[in-house]
């Protein structure tokens, strides 16, 4: 949800926080670059990231890495589906993926490093414990200096899905910025952020195209300002927010049957859905909100966002003990919303021409053990996890590195997290630029002199 609720409560500093969010202005965050587009001679390229996180840790059996051959304990539990890439097999779940796979790079190689559950390919020891996107907006500016729009954007559920969860925490911090400071805040729509707590937000998404209403609580705001010189900054700063600035987060904007093609609440019926797990509420978020989050995404990378994070709530946890379901069971709960969520993204940035613009990235923070326990759950496993990306004008329809024979450790090269942040980095910018660029932090810099992973940029 995104917009004002009392607007008779309004102080002097929100109003003018929103004002700077549709103005560009510093609250949020000068770019390096001298507030020119970062397309525009500067080190940065014209492409977006949308970061999706898998939050609880997928597996790489019953994603993209099926290993058939393998013993009944090892093997996947979906089985296997052929792909569009000869010789190559997805998860039994994915159909709909598995019919572009020429569409995107699965990684088989990818390793996280350790098995625990935290937030470490959006947040974590290789970032500076800031978000990615946060480094990002430290160097390209907060807002994007032709809309207003915020740079940096993280999504959780609630963002598209009011009644669901709000975001968890407990493994860290999705916002947090390290040494990029405030100004590079990820800009959180679900209202959770800085911003709702100072303007107490409230209406939800289909209502930002009531201009009336929104006016109307802007007049309320501005009566308890005491300079009247605000006024022409006012009306040029919600004429922003009441335009571009807003319409991006406004899925009624879309054409319903778009909207309809990302939608993934039907494809799990959430009353269906075993409620011994105590996990069952985050299977329902996901399968309510995941389609829409993509289309959201799209829609900001499409009006200025340079990087979007978009997360799960802890829904990709498989112990098969007292929260979570069998990984059989489980599957059938989260595979659905993600095949289709993937599948419908995939064709909507194609059919717009958005495909060598937009860079998908979609991985946990850990893959999961080998051998099925016994209680038909997999349990937590560092040493390889599934990663796909998709678009950024990177070399799609290809597999890159090899599994053992068991799935549990890179046959071949690992990609590691700093490979991995070093793709995100030279898609979003021209990095030999950005090395003689003045302003530029020595984190940025030393992020962007990470490796990307191989055969990607080839």
């Amino acid at each position: 949800m995104l917009a004002f609720t009392d607007s008779t409560r309004f102080g002097r500093r929100c109003f003018l926080r929103a004002g700077s969010l549709a103005l560009g202005g510093a609250a949020f965050g000068p770019s390096v670059f001298g507030g020119a587009p970062l397309s525009a001679g500067k080190p940065g390229t014209d492409k977006s990231v949308i970061f999706l996180f898998l939050h609880g840790g997928p597996s790489q059996f019953e994603t993209f890495d099926p290993k058939m051959t393998a013993p009944a304990e090892v093997r996947s539990v979906t089985g296997e589906v052929a792909t569009a890439l000869p010789g190559v097999t997805f998860g039994g779940s994915f159909p709909k993926l598995a019919a572009l796979a020429d569409r995107v790079t699965v990684v088989r190689s990818f390793t996280t490093g350790d098995a625990n559950h935290d937030i470490k390919p959006v947040v974590g020891k290789d970032t500076f414990g800031a978000n990615l996107g946060s480094a990002f907006a430290s160097a390209a500016g907060g807002t994007d200096p032709t809309t207003g729009l915020p740079t940096n954007v993280l999504l959780f559920p609630r963002a598209v899905a009011p009644d669901a969860q709000a975001g968890t925490m407990s493994f860290g911090k999705f916002a947090a910025t390290g040494p990029f400071g405030a100004a590079a805040t990820p800009f959180q729509p679900d209202g959770d952020g800085e911003l709702r707590r100072d303007m107490k937000l409230g209406i939800p998404l289909d209502r930002l195209g009531d201009r009336r209403t929104l006016l109307s609580a802007f007049d309320a705001a501005q009566a308890g300002l005491e300079s009247e010189s605000l006024d022409a900054n006012r009306k040029t700063a919600f004429a922003m927010l009441l335009g571009g600035a807003a319409d991006a987060f406004d899925l009624a904007k879309e054409d319903p049957k778009l909207v309809a093609k990302y939608d993934t609440a039907p494809l799990v019926k959430v009353d269906a859905i075993d409620k011994k797990w105590k996990n069952h509420k985050n299977y329902a978020d996901n399968a309510q909100s995941l389609g829409k989050l993509l289309l959201l995404a799209r829609r900001l990378c499409e009006r200025g966002a340079g990087f979007v994070t978009v997360t799960t709530n802890f829904v990709w946890d498989m112990h098969a003990d007292v929260n979570n379901a069998t990984v059989k069971e489980g599957m059938s709960y989260m595979a659905p919303p993600l095949d289709h969520a993937l599948c419908a993204f995939l064709e909507d940035v194609k059919a717009r021409g958005l495909d060598e613009k937009i860079l998908l990235v979609a991985c946990g923070e850990m893959g999961r053990t080998p051998k099925i326990n016994k209680n038909g759950g997999r349990d937590h496993w560092g040493n390889l996890a599934p990663l796909l990306l998709a678009g950024g004008g990177l070399k799609t329809g290809q597999v890159i590195g090899r599994s053992s024979s068991n799935g549990g450790e890179p046959n071949s090269e690992p990609v590691r997290m700093t490979n991995l942040i070093g793709t995100v980095m030279h898609t979003l910018f021209d990095v030999g630029r950005l090395r003689v660029t003045r302003g530029v932090s020595r984190e940025v810099l030393q992020l962007s002199e990470y490796a990307p992973i191989p055969g990607l940029h080839e």
